[in-house]
């Protein structure tokens, strides 16, 4: 038997004021991108920001729809847009926030599984890893280097490529 152990490894910070500017601007992108998000059955808004090597900004917004398996998180609405557009452009950062009505947040949403396989996908078709910057309202920031620190398990079969 061989035991294994996984460590993950993040920036914890009391709020976005402590990032740097150019962070503390793309937090804010999200916060807009949120404001397209179209959830009536989850009354739960996430809002992604990509940031480019370029410098431009993506937008996407979770979107929901009656069937619920049809709806979209934000990350991959982001994400998919990129990979449609910009494949070129390198991703550098990535920022998330939620919000919802029907209670206070107090810490940041983790993406879900989905997305960050999507998003493992991403930084190996780029070859670079993806800063991810996680926050919510008056809650911590949560900032990692590289998609492996949220999902250490990627799915990969390099013999499917």
């Amino acid at each position: 038997m061989i035991n294994h152990e996984i460590k993950i490894a993040f920036q914890e910070y009391s709020s976005v004021d402590e990032l740097g500017v150019t962070d503390q601007a793309l937090c804010a992108e999200a916060v807009n991108a949120m404001v397209h998000s179209h959830s009536p059955y989850s009354k739960f808004k996430v809002g992604a920001a990509l940031r480019l090597k370029s410098g431009k900004i993506i937008h996407g917004s979770n979107q929901e729809n009656v069937a619920y398996p049809s709806g979209l998180c934000a990350e991959r609405v982001a994400l998919f847009y990129w990979g449609a557009n910009h494949p070129d452009d390198s991703i550098e950062t990535m920022a998330v926030t939620a919000y919802t009505d029907e209670f206070e947040l107090q810490k940041p949403v983790t993406s879900c599984g989905s997305c960050l396989q999507v998003l493992a996908e991403c930084e190996k078709m780029q070859n670079e890893q993806v800063k991810v910057i996680l926050f919510v309202g008056k809650g911590p920031v949560w900032v990692a280097n590289g998609i492996e620190s949220f999902l250490p398990f990627l799915f990969f079969e390099d013999r499917l490529s």
